[in-house]
């Protein structure tokens, strides 16, 4: 017995393979095999079956699907036991011999330790053999179709890239043709296949068709990025103009992580912008780096920069001068609202320190794609190990779930500096363990206007500045809004910056999202913490929606309410005196949305 996820989900028995249909059962199935061997949350898999907001009866429908799922293994000899009921959800403790995407991370694992080229090159050849088609292509669940195919695909190019690599270096320029020419068509942002096509293409003596690839690759990102080709084209363009001899490709391996065998939540869209970063490419567009999926743990050396990161001038020199200083402090806390930019603040910190870490710089991120905090065991398993040669090591935790998951992982962190985000305050671990904290505020003016110049490109931005400067307040001036606004306009070369602002005041909370990452969307951002708060504190911050500016927020609720909201990052100390709490306007404007919204869902129809 074979579950098969590398193309239609499909159970393989003997020599017979069935293809399920598409049904809330294949979806809960898809949802458990993604996760091999973890525990899957009941709320993950309540939206991975139902999407949107699942029925009141949702809970006991997900057991019925269970009920479904064992019956139908019964009938291929499965054992019912193959799905484990644990608390807090259920578990599939798959391995390579039963589950195709372990296999393929195995193999991927097995080629990357291999010390022989041809060994290597076999092991990935087999492992890209055990694709069938499009992943998942009768399941039905939209959420593991936008959030898993992706990043399942992402691996898959991965390994492709490193085969046409490693036959290049082999001189197979005409064997790997057609997988060039399939992947840079395919995939034309990924200029790293570009790359790998021109190279071999001019290798082969076609010298006219490599220029012609350029060009085309050019005038492409010209027309609807408005981008140049990144450094690694441009090198190879200025190569074959002068006529020189272009040397086998990098030998550097893609990084494979033991975590990757047994976790398929790791490679998301983070990878697919460092890919693109690697290639040279100067994509305004790129969001700043979500946190890492749960587990991913970004290896020395390989840290970039933050795409287009702007503002927060104070703090990242004073986060780069504590990380990087022998004396400073070995803790550092970065809190904030949810969307306000703590993941790429530390993020670029960690990318401008790293050359004080020469033990490498470690990121790991502490949240599951459903919002739910990795367990300790779970995150103690993902520290790094120590240097060999004592070599300083910089750890970040991203997106910390709370005190007692930070204080659980620093006696294990060893000497190693310490960066942790969190939309909570963290006050007991800054008491017990001393450090800097830093709470994050929203852009001033300047810098909304700056973050969107770098993102969407400053001539445009100035051609419209007074349009601009509307834009970034309708956004609330948080980094998560602009980013999510400057996506679109990107994409809307013809959209004017006046009509996206006013497109946007109409319906900010429900508009500000990105239909392609469910990180890139206010309201999925804004809602999990929400959803994170218990009844009384969620109920104060809904009613804090409606009060005015200038109201005193301490009519609405009493003050050890207000100091919860203002841990969990949806409420901000003010000034001392008649106001001394304040609510940031986004945050103002989507509680009264979320409020409508219920209202809406709960009252009847006009007749």
């Amino acid at each position: 017995m074979r579950f098969q996820l590398l193309g239609p989900l499909s159970i393989a028995h003997g020599p017979e393979t069935v293809v399920l249909k598409p049904s809330k059962p294949t979806s809960l199935l898809a949802a458990l095999l993604l996760h091999p061997g973890a525990v899957v949350s009941t709320g993950y898999l309540l939206h991975a079956v139902w999407d949107e907001e699942p029925p009141a009866t949702a809970r006991a429908a997900l057991q019925t699907c269970v009920l479904r799922l064992r019956r139908l293994f019964e009938k291929y000899g499965i054992s019912a036991t193959t799905i484990e009921a644990v608390p807090g959800g259920y578990r599939m403790p798959n391995d390579n011999r039963t589950l195709d995407l372990v296999q393929f991370r195995f193999l991927a694992e097995e080629a990357s330790a291999s010390a022989d080229p041809q060994e290597e090159l076999y092991r990935l050849r087999e492992a890209l053999s055990l694709w069938h088609g499009p992943p998942l292509a009768n399941v039905a669940s939209l959420m593991l179709r936008r959030d898993a195919v992706p990043a399942l695909e992402q691996e898959r190019l991965r390994v492709l890239e490193r085969v046409c690599d490693l036959e290049l270096a082999a001189g197979n320029c005409h064997q790997v043709l057609v997988d060039l020419y399939e992947g840079a068509r395919r995939h034309p942002v990924r200029e790293r296949f570009t790359e790998q096509l021109i190279e071999a293409l001019y290798r082969t003596g076609r010298q006219a068709e490599a220029l012609a690839e350029y060009r085309t690759v050019r005038e492409r990102l010209r027309d609807e990025l408005g981008v140049d080709p990144g450094a690694g084209l441009r090198r190879l363009e200025m190569a074959i103009l002068r006529a020189e001899e272009i040397g086998p490709p990098p030998t550097a391996r893609p990084a494979v992580h033991r975590a990757d065998v047994h976790r398929a939540d790791l490679h998301r869209a983070d990878v697919h912008r460092a890919d693109l970063h690697r290639a040279g490419s100067p994509h305004p567009a790129l969001p700043a780096p979500a946190p890492p999926a749960p587990g991913r743990v970004a290896e020395r050396g390989a840290l970039p920069p933050v795409p287009g990161f702007a503002g927060r001038a104070a703090d990242r020199k004073a986060m780069v001068g504590q990380l990087a200083s022998a004396d400073g402090p070995r803790l550092v806390i970065v809190s904030g609202a949810p969307g306000i930019g703590k993941s790429a603040l530390a993020h670029q910190c960690a990318y401008e320190a790293q050359g004080a870490f020469p033990g490498g710089v470690f990121s790991i991120a502490l949240a599951g794609p459903d919002g739910d905090g990795l367990s300790t065991d779970e995150a103690r398993g993902l520290l790094p190990e120590p240097d060999r040669d004592g070599g300083r090591q910089l750890l970040v935790l991203d997106d910390a779930a709370g005190a007692g998951q930070v204080l659980s992982l620093l006696p294990r962190a060893g000497d190693a500096a310490v960066l942790v985000t969190s939309r909570r305050g963290l006050a007991a671990v800054a008491a017990t363990h001393g450090g800097a904290v830093h709470r994050l505020d929203v852009l001033d003016p300047a810098e909304a206007y700056e973050l969107l110049a770098g993102l969407v490109g400053a001539g445009r931005i100035a051609a419209e500045d007074r349009s601009a400067h509307r834009l970034a307040a309708v956004c609330g001036h948080f980094p998560l809004a602009l980013r999510i606004a400057a996506g679109r306009l990107l994409t809307r070369p013809g959209l004017s910056v006046a009509d996206c602002a006013a497109w946007l005041a109409e319906d900010a909370p429900g508009r500000l999202a990105l239909a392609e990452d469910v990180r890139l969307s206010v309201p999925e951002v804004f809602g999990r913490a929400l959803d994170a708060l218990p009844p009384e504190q969620r109920d104060a911050f809904l009613r804090l929606g409606s009060l005015g500016q200038e109201a005193a927020l301490t009519a609405v609720a009493g003050e050890g309410v207000l100091e919860q909201l203002v841990d969990a990052g949806l409420l901000e100390d003010g000034p001392p005196g008649p106001h001394p709490y304040r609510l940031h306007h986004l945050l103002r404007v989507y509680a009264r949305w979320y409020t409508e919204r219920r209202l809406d869902a709960v009252l009847p129809a006009p007749p």
